[in-house]
């Protein structure tokens, strides 16, 4: 009788295509990532986790910067639930790694002492092993689509149970896992609890191999959003040095959107000369040749990096600082937020809906469509097409500054009705580890 043949793991197709592709992927991170880089950290070593020693540890993994901000009601709920324990916050970005930082700064002392970062090493099966013995956490936070199928393993070999929080698959990203549905498949058997932030979301994990009964819909992490009393007192500073001027924030801009913004800019100082544009490029990497690209559009430029002051003169104001987008939303009368000019699936809307400021974006958001839907429907909300759209939505604003004040309170309190996911990925993380004694 003839032996079935034997089915090979597609974790292991998955491991030796990694490590065929080794110098690759090193020499990408030797690239990508700035000098003070700890590589060790890539191949699960130099962890040096002293500090908090004797606390059991939580471990939180998000990606860059966007969702380090996007987890930080969920960072401070956990250390505040979880007082006897340490928050490990792993990202893949130097960046990510420097938002961490900034959240601590905000924190209380004893909450900041038990709030580490490491970077999150690179899925080679030695390396996810390391890591997890090294940290041994009680718990592993996903955030979002952070799927390794070596890190979920090697959480399953030692007894760690996983959830993924603000569970969001986006179209593009669903047909991208599809087409490795058995590796997807065997990774989401790993994961002890799923919150998806909507039923879509939800549907999507489930035709990839997540179980149902492991699956709960708790809404969005990002609608969680409480403006910070201490940007916003920022703002209001940056905003009085300014004057009485229209003034409009791009925030997250991407590589290839930002001359659609300065010609929009150009457009709208056509009919408002004194019109500011405050500039806010996603990565730090491009603040220079996003700097010199204004210069060459022939505008007067301010940089918030070297305490340039705003004159009368000034058209774009460089945000070229890490940490302080919200600030700098709330100095302006109009947001727009990039990620969305271009075909990236845009950045988060909340944060200046929160303030109460009207929002303008793109129309690639496919990766925010969960929160931009109630945003639209309540008029807060704009899409535009492309830089002339994106002028007229501009000049549309300033000439009826009352209708635009009446679209910020819209959003605002959009955000205010929304609320309620942390609340229930709380809970579900309390099944998995029971929080403290005064939250049992």
């Amino acid at each position: 009788m003839a032996r079935r043949p034997r089915c090979i793991s597609p974790r292991l197709v998955y491991s030796a295509a990694l490590y065929a592709l080794a110098p690759l992927i090193i020499q990408r991170v030797r690239r990508e990532q700035l000098p003070a880089y700890p590589r060790r950290q890539r191949l699960g070593l130099g962890l040096n986790l002293s500090d908090a020693q004797g606390l059991p540890t939580l471990w939180l993994h998000c990606a860059s910067v966007g969702e380090v901000r996007a987890a930080r009601p969920l960072i401070e709920a956990l250390l505040a639930r979880y007082a006897g324990h340490r928050l490990l916050v792993t990202t893949m970005t130097a960046t990510g790694a420097e938002q961490v930082s900034a959240l601590a700064g905000r924190l209380d002392a004893s909450a900041a002492a038990r709030l580490a970062h490491r970077f999150v090493p690179l899925d080679w099966p030695g390396s996810a092993r390391r890591f997890v013995a090294r940290v041994r956490p009680a718990l592993a936070v996903m955030f979002e689509t952070e799927l390794w199928p070596n890190l979920l393993n090697a959480c399953r070999r030692a007894g760690v149970p996983v959830a993924v929080v603000n569970g969001r698959l986006s179209p593009r990203a669903f047909a991208r896992y599809r087409r490795v549905r058995p590796l997807m498949r065997q990774a989401l058997a790993h994961v002890s609890w799923l919150a998806a932030k909507s039923a879509a979301d939800a549907e999507r994990f489930a035709k990839l191999g997540m179980a149902a009964e492991r699956t709960d819909v708790v809404g969005s992490l990002k609608f969680e959003v409480f403006p910070d009393a201490a940007a916003q007192a920022v703002g209001e500073r940056l905003r009085a040095a300014v004057g009485k001027r229209p003034v409009w924030v791009a925030g997250s801009t991407r590589d290839g959107e930002e001359a659609a913004l300065l010609d929009a800019h150009a457009a709208l100082r056509k009919r408002y000369p004194e019109a500011l544009l405050v500039l806010v490029p996603r990565h730090p990497q491009r603040f220079d040749a996003v700097a010199d690209e204004c210069r060459a559009a022939g505008f007067a430029l301010a940089r918030r990096s070297r305490d340039e002051r705003v004159t009368q003169e000034t058209a774009v104001y460089l945000g070229d600082t890490l940490g302080e987008l919200g600030a700098l939303y709330a100095a302006g009368d109009v947001a727009f937020v990039g990620g969305s000019l271009v075909p990236l699936g845009g950045q988060n809307v909340v944060e200046p809906a929160s303030l109460g400021r009207p929002v303008l974006t793109g129309p690639s958001l496919e990766n925010f469509e969960d929160v931009a839907e109630p945003l639209k429907a309540a008029g807060a909300l704009e899409p535009v097409a492309d830089a002339r759209a994106l002028a007229q939505a501009l000049i549309g604003a300033f000439d009826d500054p009352a209708r635009a004040r009446k679209r910020g309170r819209a959003g605002r309190a959009v955000v205010a009705e929304q609320r309620g996911a942390l609340e229930r990925t709380l809970a579900g993380l309390g099944r998995l580890v029971a929080p403290d004694d005064r939250f049992a």
